[in-house]
């Protein structure tokens, strides 16, 4: 399922509890369902789920329920006979039978269709499947490990998932904690995707983060969990250029620009510009342009920051007191509550 081995980073007593859990249940021959946002690691729960199991050495094949279209997605799981379908040219083994075995890791399994959800029940109740266009039962020895960032027992409730397809997924079920609720984990991380950033790039070493890089990274709320982390700190790092000095800038947004396209026309370049074409148009009252700016930044800030004036403070690379007089400036001070650090 992966191109090499990864590795569970992390102290927070409710991601360990999860591992933990993972670690007890990987033995037993069971179905198990993870859950958890997106980026929260559920992928590399169900790598753990296989490898310390009895099924370590036959094959783990991953699908991405979501990412097939639903035409297909059955064909894919199942396989199809020749002329099952149009462009079904030859016979095609699905992955059930590519995971005989070993592990099959079902990825969105919410986004399953109710013939492919009807299909999966058999598999697991009686270790038969039958390909699309066949009429044949062939017997699999496959374990299911499910995972799905949706609240599967409230689709239940809505009709829109089977009561009894959850029931056999859900021997046990391993929530994962979002990267909000782990914030000690968030240094530790830091230093592992930094580390190994900077190997990648040919560093003797890593100098590691500036104080206020770190508060950058402690202040963001991180909506895309360790995934997301990972991609700034190794964005951070590669833009930083410098092995000898600690990591001062954190690029959370990569699309942060001032020449960023702001609606669905695009840029506006001046006729002057037109051999450029990403040249933004003079402002005609620089100054104005200068404070809009400003304030867009500091509103932007702001809601990051959930209202939270230390952290937006930390996010824009200002003091306290500074953000303080420039929200003050802009007539945003009564906007927002000086809310705790």
């Amino acid at each position: 399922m992966v191109a090499k081995p990864t590795q569970l980073v992390g102290q927070a007593s409710a991601f360990l509890d999860a591992v933990e859990r993972a670690s007890a249940v990987a033995a037993l021959n069971r179905p198990v369902l993870v859950v958890g946002e997106r980026g929260t690691g559920k992928e590399m729960i169900a790598e753990r789920l296989h490898r310390l199991s009895p099924r370590w050495e036959e094959p783990l094949v991953a699908v991405n329920c979501a990412a097939l279209p639903e035409s297909l997605l059955d064909a894919e799981l199942f396989g199809h006979e020749a002329g099952a379908f149009t462009g079904a040219g030859r016979a095609r083994a699905g992955r059930f039978e590519e995971a005989d075995g070993g592990t099959l890791f079902l990825d969105e399994i919410a986004t399953l269709t109710a013939a492919g959800q009807e299909r999966l029940l058999r598999v697991i109740e009686y270790g038969e499947l039958v390909r699309l266009g066949s009429s044949r039962a062939i017997s699999v020895d496959v374990r299911v490990v499910a995972a799905t960032n949706a609240d599967l027992p409230a689709l239940v409730a809505r009709g829109q998932f089977r009561a009894d397809l959850l029931d056999r997924l859900s021997f046990e079920v391993i929530t994962l904690p979002p990267l909000r609720h782990r914030r000690e984990d968030i240094p530790l991380l830091a230093d592992f995707f930094g580390r190994r950033m900077a190997s990648e790039v040919g560093w003797q070493g890593f100098p590691g983060f500036t104080k206020e890089a770190m508060d950058a990274l402690l202040a963001h709320d991180w909506p895309g969990n360790v995934r997301e982390l990972r991609n700034v700190v190794e964005r951070s790092v590669y833009r930083s250029g410098d092995p000898n000095r600690p990591v001062g800038a954190i690029a959370i947004d990569p699309f942060a620009s001032p020449w960023r396209p702001q609606g669905p026309g695009g840029l506006v370049v001046s006729n002057a510009d037109a051999a450029d074409p990403v040249a933004p148009m003079l402002p005609a009252d620089f100054r104005a342009s200068v404070r809009e700016h400003e304030r867009w930044l500091l509103a932007a800030a702001m809601e990051r920051a959930r209202h939270n004036q230390r952290r937006a403070a930390v996010l824009l690379g200002l003091s306290y007191d500074q953000l303080r007089h420039a929200l003050r400036r802009h007539g945003m001070l009564g906007e927002t509550a000086d809310a705790p650090a």
